[in-house]
């Protein structure tokens, strides 16, 4: 069974995650035995992000503010889909709250529509977003 950092690795949809994982050396954490809950922007939501913004980030002088940034989608400890209650407030490794909002049956963590992964992953569970959070 893959860890969180196999699943970001082979994802063709994570490509941008994948470089954001590893450049901030997070990959050492997501392939720790956890659990956590990571919240995965996809490629198309790096997309939305101001243009030049990832690739700044990932410069080695910028190694800071790029760890704070994918620290925001991390959750230490499993969050199921099925707990996910309107109203509660999810914190991440750096300190920051996500809300979940429900409306019309869909979920929302921190603004971005949310969709459970499937994949079986060893050290936690994995949602897709439609946006980065950059708190």
């Amino acid at each position: 069974m893959s860890n969180i950092t196999q699943v970001v690795n082979t994802d063709k949809n994570l490509k941008t995650l994948k470089k954001g994982v590893h450049s901030s050396d997070l990959d050492q954490l997501l392939s720790s035995t956890g659990p956590f809950t990571l919240f995965a922007p996809s490629d198309i939501a790096f997309e939305k992000l101001e243009k030049g913004l990832m690739d700044d980030l990932l410069e080695p002088q910028n190694k800071l503010k790029l760890t704070d940034l994918m620290n925001n989608h991390i959750v230490s400890g499993i969050v199921p889909f099925k707990n996910l209650k309107d109203g509660d407030s999810l914190t991440t490794i750096n300190g920051n709250q996500l809300i979940v909002e429900i409306k019309n049956g869909k979920v929302n963590v921190g603004g971005a529509g949310i969709l459970l992964r499937d994949a079986k992953i060893s050290n936690g569970i994995m949602y897709a977003t439609d946006i980065v959070f950059v708190k």
